[in-house]
């Protein structure tokens, strides 16, 4: 369950990243999305593009900073392709299942 504080920040950097990639899926997953989070808590979030290119991740890593460092939270992101999540082993992972289950989409 997230906050409102935490979909705005979710919500603006997923505005961001649309300027920049398509996105295909975006989810919060973690400690914000169970409503568990501690005030230092970071904001986990999932990504799911189609095409990743080494200049892309870093892209995405810096509009992550800069929208956690405008809005005070640090934002952590897992990034995959749908190719690898539907041929590779990321789609059998335990931690892709679980974003799965409890990911939030703000």
């Amino acid at each position: 369950m997230l906050t409102e504080a935490d979909r705005v920040i979710a919500n603006e950097f997923q505005r961001r990243l649309a300027a920049v990639v398509p996105v295909l899926d975006l989810r919060v997953f973690g400690s914000r999305a169970r409503g568990e989070a501690a005030p230092d808590s970071d904001l986990d979030v999932f990504i799911e593009v189609e095409k990743l290119t080494p200049e892309l991740r870093r892209r995405i890593d810096e509009l992550a900073w800069e929208v956690g460092f405008e809005l005070d939270c640090i934002i952590s992101t897992i990034v995959a392709t749908r190719e690898q999540l539907e041929d590779g082993p990321m789609g059998a992972s335990p931690l892709v299942l679980n974003i799965e289950r409890e990911g939030v989409r703000p």
